[in-house]
């Protein structure tokens, strides 16, 4: 399992990350072929209200599945950071299961790469149970949109963005001519996600 570690605004100290691998390497057990995991870590400085500490890993399964959690704390003490990676595990511990889940979904439409094999689930070991009285999360589609592709450039599809006040903008790229979704970070600015 590949993993990588990056920080923004936060020195990744030797002991740092040490921790972080430790905690990652464990995910292995519950779910095998995991091919990479990014974990990114900051330390956001607000105007407003306590500084941030945000730990966020990317899990990439070796089929394509990606699991992603995030966690955001208020700086208490110099042992947040670990706190925050610590809950954003106990998430990726909840998409795990989950995923494996999935192999027992009626629905044949969803892909077997968003699927935990049979060999992947007999091989894994099981998760502890860690969750309270938690609901099952709703998989159902409660609304469909119809989205009219108007040609425009990245600039237009910010002001479009802005204008709704959404998080996310599905636009037609006037400059590539392929269909591109700008998002708002919780970091500041946006992101676009463009298809390989």
């Amino acid at each position: 399992m590949d993993i990588s570690l990056h920080g923004d605004g936060i020195k990744i100290t030797e002991a740092l990350e040490q921790y972080t691998r430790s905690k990652i390497d464990r995910l292995d057990r519950y779910l095998p072929n995991i091919a990479h995991v990014g974990v990114e870590l900051a330390i956001i400085r607000t105007h407003r209200g306590a500084d941030l500490a945000i730990a966020q890993i990317t899990m990439q399964h070796s089929r394509g599945a990606i699991l992603r959690a995030e966690e955001k704390l208020d700086i208490e003490n110099r042992d947040t950071i670990r706190f925050a990676i610590n809950k954003a595990v106990d998430k990726l511990h909840r998409q795990i299961d989950r995923f494996k889940s999935k192999r027992k979904s009626k629905n044949q439409k969803v892909r077997d790469r968003y699927r935990a094999t049979v060999a992947e689930i007999d091989m894994a070991e099981e998760l502890p149970d860690f969750r309270e009285a938690e609901e099952t999360p709703q998989t159902e589609i409660f609304r469909r949109k119809l989205v009219e592709m108007i040609p425009m450039n990245e600039d237009e599809a910010i002001e479009q963005l802005e204008l709704l006040d959404h998080n996310f903008y599905m636009f037609m790229n006037a400059d590539s001519d392929e269909i591109n979704v700008l998002y708002r970070r919780n970091n500041g600015g946006y992101g676009i996600l463009v298809p390989q």
